[in-house]
């Protein structure tokens, strides 16, 4: 009992204390208060009073400065302090509102997780209980008509794959974090798509051009010249990487679907979406918290041509209304390494039961067989495609269309890709350029890096020496191929020069090429030049 006494005391005198002390504390402040706003002015007030009989003239100005100066000092000093609290208020809305946001995202995922786990259910269900019937040789894609006009392909959904043997998995579900690749294993669990080539499918270069361009012309209504049918299967042959620039309604996007459809195939065409900044844009990524990969349709495609053995276009359609540099970059990177068997994209970091079939180790080989097509338009909507895109790719400007001409009938053919790049090699071994023609490169280079001080590396000039030969085994000249390279790979980088100050060096370029292979040659070249003088002023 005397315990309890003793504590009830000192808690008695605690809280005493703490009275006392928080009185104390109101009392200073009021006392501050009242020192700063009445005590103090009343003291100044009587000071000045005391004084004030005793200044002359020269006391009362150096009063009105004084005081003068203090009291602006006094306002300043309190306009800064109510500045800073507005500025502390206001970044502390900022910061709640933000905080308020960063929530609705994170419920936005999760609601958006939680769909996309359901509906990855509902389809392997599907998929399980045989929703699809009927052999397939490829993925079914509905496509717009194609008449004069650009046109995308739609994408099939997983509800739309057909099984190639045409066996049904009854009860059978899904169980693998890469819902949409392992439809494709699925899709071609009776073996690869295998091209049969007959004997009338076994052509030239040349053939191939001529039969394109009367195949687009009836039975797609779509009108190309030779010479940029020539350029466009030149430049697979120097990249897997091809630009198709120029003015809308010009065919870009209409030119490989064609192409595609041309070799019995379906090009994959996918748009590129301005907010696009990097690789998960187009491969997609894996999901920390469901454990599941979210694949793209891009990723979809290049997996599936890894069963395949024909010629396979994947279309970057607009690709400069996001940084191509950005979301590319790493199909950019890899495909410049020599050995193609390193041609690998990281996926996952480790392996595990389920995974598609042709996965190793995480990582996807890129298959040879499938180029990259990106058309682009030059606006004010889109980005500029650096040098580093241009200096990888081929580039085609198609400004006009061709003149409508009445074409026969024309059938599809089969084409496999091995047979494709034999051509390729046939066509180095028996048009290689002429000793001629690489000593005239090698003027223009010195001349170019004297005057512009610009100069084309290794991969420029073997890009050169691979589209040249594919170019005339085409059917077209080699001063014509050279022609078009060198204004399309060396000659743009001068739009970015201090053109004014080099109008003197322009037309002793003009000069040197008319005088190295005549003056009737090099016509894209030098009407290029001609332009840039044009701009020089």
């Amino acid at each position: 009992m005397e315990g309890i006494n003793k504590f009830a005391q000192y808690f008695m005198d605690f809280c005493s204390n703490l009275w006392d002390h928080i009185k104390n504390f109101f009392v200073a402040l009021y006392n501050i208060l009242a020192d700063v706003f009445v005590r103090n002015p009343v003291s100044d007030f009587k000071l000045i009073g005391e004084y004030a009989d005793k200044f002359n003239m020269v006391s009362w100005i150096f009063f009105v400065i004084i005081d003068g100066l203090l009291l602006a000092f006094i306002v300043l000093l309190v306009w800064k302090i109510v500045q800073l609290c507005r500025r502390w208020f206001k970044f502390r809305r900022r910061e709640v509102d933000k905080e308020d946001l960063l929530i609705e995202i994170a419920k936005l995922k999760q609601e958006i997780e939680k769909t996309q786990a359901e509906k990855d259910k509902i389809l392997s269900l599907r998929i399980g209980s045989g929703a699809s019937g009927g052999p397939a040789d490829l993925l079914t894609v509905e496509t717009s008509d194609l008449v004069g006009s650009d046109a995308l392909d739609r994408i099939p959904d997983a509800n739309e794959v057909a099984f190639s043997s045409g066996e049904e998995a009854q009860g059978e579900v899904i169980d693998s974090r890469f819902s949409k690749l392992t439809l494709v294993d699925r899709l071609y669990k009776g073996g690869n798509y295998v091209v049969t080539m007959a004997n009338e499918d076994m052509i030239g270069l040349a053939e191939i051009v001529a039969r394109f361009v009367n195949y687009a012309a009836s039975q797609h209504r779509l009108f190309y010249s030779k010479r940029i049918i020539s350029q466009y299967l030149s430049g697979m042959a120097t990249s897997k990487i091809l630009i198709l620039e120029g003015i809308s309604g010009t065919g870009k996007t209409s030119l490989p679907y064609a192409f595609s459809r041309f070799l019995k195939n379906q090009a994959v065409i996918v748009s590129v979406q301005p907010s696009w900044r990097d690789r998960t844009e187009i491969l997609g990524y894996l999901n920390e918290f469901t454990k599941k990969f979210n694949e793209t349709d891009f990723l979809k495609a290049v997996y599936e041509v890894s069963y395949r053995e024909d010629i396979n276009t994947i279309v970057l359609d607009e690709l400069n209304l996001a940084r191509i540099e950005y979301y590319f970059a790493e199909f950019l990177s890899v495909m410049e390494m020599p050995d193609k068997s390193e041609w690998k994209l990281d996926l996952v970091p480790t392996q595990i039961a389920g995974d598609p079939r042709h996965l190793a180790d995480g990582k996807l080989l890129i298959p040879q067989n499938v180029w990259y097509i990106g058309t682009a338009n030059k606006d004010d909507s889109t980005f500029t495609i650096t040098d580093k895109v241009y200096d990888r790719a081929v580039t085609l400007t198609l400004n006009e269309r061709a003149q409508y001409f009445d074409a026969p009938f024309t059938e599809p053919i089969n084409l496999s890709f091995d047979y494709l790049e034999s051509l390729f090699a046939e066509a180095q071994k028996e048009h290689a350029i002429s000793l001629k023609s690489l000593q005239n490169l090698d003027k223009i280079d010195i001349f170019i890096q004297d005057n512009f001080k610009v100069a084309f590396g290794n991969r420029i000039l073997k890009q050169i020496k691979t589209f040249v030969p594919v170019y005339v085994a085409c059917g077209n000249s080699e001063i014509e191929g050279l022609d078009f390279m060198v204004c399309s790979k060396i000659f743009k980088k001068f739009e970015a020069l201090n053109l004014p100050f080099l109008r003197k060096e322009l037309e002793g370029l003009i000069a040197l090429l008319q005088k190295l292979f005549g003056k009737d040659a090099f016509k894209e070249s030098v009407a290029y030049l001609r332009e840039l003088l044009k701009m020089a002023g």
